[in-house]
């Protein structure tokens, strides 16, 4: 069984947060980059226990520059057997995604397995677009996942309970908390990736359907108001008249 896991670099999560060129591009001065976490915990965990029970083989995937190889070196130190690097900007979802999908297909990949989400955008686009690219199924906000043969339970949180489905391969999935617990390299794993292979492949072309016109900051928060616990009138009034809450 081929395991594909999509990695991502995120901002490390203290990484203060500012734009550039007119707010139109993130400013990366100073900034500490991570794998996604949701990537990293439980998407590529899940995939290693999986190779490990069934055999296979797991293949750590990035679109990215080549900066990137920090993180996708330590995909490879957790237990990854491989990775490919498209060599290009991660410029939107529908681009990233169509990497996928090409390399997918061209490698008889039968499990495609990405975190719920990035914590930087949060978009929880890809997986999805992915799979109606390739018109696989998609198995979003999976919890747990259980292969016998090439069919899969997986069982997926929803709102206000959960879901189980079952499902052949080959399909997408989006990794939820509870699917994996995280794995720390080792010194072993560490030295080991240093000798496993990483491609770098050229993209495929994508017509760029988005363009990012400009990011705002949230607004900053306010001072905390302390008020006197036997005053009831004035938190009333306060939460009616300025939080408007009530």
């Amino acid at each position: 069984m081929n395991l594909l896991v999509c990695i991502s670099k995120t901002p490390e999560t203290t990484a203060k947060i500012s734009f550039v060129d007119g707010d139109t591009k993130f400013n990366t001065e100073g900034v500490q980059y991570i794998m996604n976490p949701y990537d990293e915990w439980y998407s590529l965990v899940r995939a290693l226990e999986l190779k490990e029970a069934h055999g296979g083989k797991v293949i750590a995937f990035n679109v990215g520059q080549a900066d990137n190889d920090i993180i996708i070196r330590k995909a490879l130190a957790i237990g990854a057997d491989e990775a490919v690097r498209v060599d290009a900007d991660d410029s939107s979802s529908l681009f990233v995604a169509r990497q996928i999908a090409a390399y997918a297909v061209s490698n008889e990949i039968d499990m495609i397995l990405l975190g719920k989400e990035t914590i930087s955008y949060n978009g929880s686009e890809v997986g999805a677009m992915v799979s109606e690219i390739l018109d696989y199924p998609y198995l979003s906000y999976a919890s747990k996942l259980e292969m016998n043969g090439n069919t899969a339970t997986v069982q997926m949180d929803i709102e206000g309970g959960v879901e189980v489905v079952e499902v052949d391969t080959p399909f997408v999935i989006s990794a939820a908390k509870g699917l994996a617990e995280q794995r720390i390299p080792n010194m072993r794993g560490i030295m080991m990736a240093k000798r496993k292979p990483l491609t770098i492949i050229d993209p495929v072309n994508q017509d760029e359907m988005v363009e990012y016109v400009s990011y705002t900051l949230p607004a900053g928060k306010t001072a905390v108001k302390m008020l006197d616990p036997e005053n009831m009138d004035e938190l009333v009034r306060l939460l009616h008249e300025e939080a408007k809450v009530i």
